[in-house]
């Protein structure tokens, strides 16, 4: 990111705090494990799109020698900065925003998202500088809620939802994006895909449909 362009002020200290607590709760249900399968067997450098409070940081393995873990929202930043001091792995936290990654191009070994492209404003620009700092073929990790698969009543809550209040009250949050067709079109190649409901048992909502998965960002053919 360039020093000419500073980070966009993102604050959101009511759902700051909700999520704290949420997020918490939602490891509980069944999202710790969602978390460690999605950074199982990672290596070497990696940076963290919206590290939000730090849940991640606990699950990476000690074969990553780096986490950059990047949270714009204050709040969430200042409890991922507590949260790095007793992970497992070293990682460094910092405030910046999906669109303008810290980092040069092809610098990092892999990417993790978890549950942050449904709030970026723009997804396409956001997946775009992701495959710009990963290293040709690095991967992306990802443990997303997306729209439901299937067209339906799930499908017209969501549009409905996201055309109110839910993302005004949930920090910009979106329910009806196609993330794996956003990851596939912004030129990776996904490897593995899995579509669950979350979490697996209680009340339903907007944002029960997830997916989880891993991606490659490409290898430029070499020139003749």
């Amino acid at each position: 990111m360039s020093p000419q362009q500073p980070t966009p002020r993102v604050s959101h200290p009511i759902f700051a705090r909700v999520y704290q607590r949420l997020s918490v709760t939602m490891d509980r249900a069944g999202g710790a494990e969602h978390r460690r399968a999605l950074v199982a067997g990672l290596a070497g450098r990696v940076i963290e799109v919206g590290a939000g409070n730090g849940r991640m940081f606990a699950h990476y393995p000690p074969t990553v020698t780096e986490v950059v873990a990047v949270e714009p929202e204050p709040r969430l930043r200042a409890a991922a900065l507590a949260a790095a001091a007793s992970a497992p792995v070293p990682v460094r936290v910092l405030d910046g925003v999906a669109e303008a990654l810290p980092g040069g191009d092809g610098e990092y070994d892999a990417a993790v998202t978890a549950l942050v492209l449904c709030t970026v404003p723009d997804q396409t620009a956001a997946l775009a500088e992701i495959r710009r700092v990963l290293r040709p073929g690095g991967h992306l990790r990802f443990f997303e809620h997306v729209a439901a698969e299937h067209p339906g009543l799930l499908r017209r809550v969501q549009r409905a939802a996201d055309a109110t209040l839910w993302p005004l009250l949930l920090a910009g949050c979106h329910t009806s994006r196609d993330t794996a067709a956003a990851i596939t079109a912004a030129g990776f190649v996904v490897d593995e895909l899995y579509r669950f409901t979350f979490p697996a048992t209680g009340p339903s909502s907007p944002a029960a449909p997830h997916i989880r998965g891993t991606a490659t960002a490409p290898v430029e053919a070499a020139k003749p």
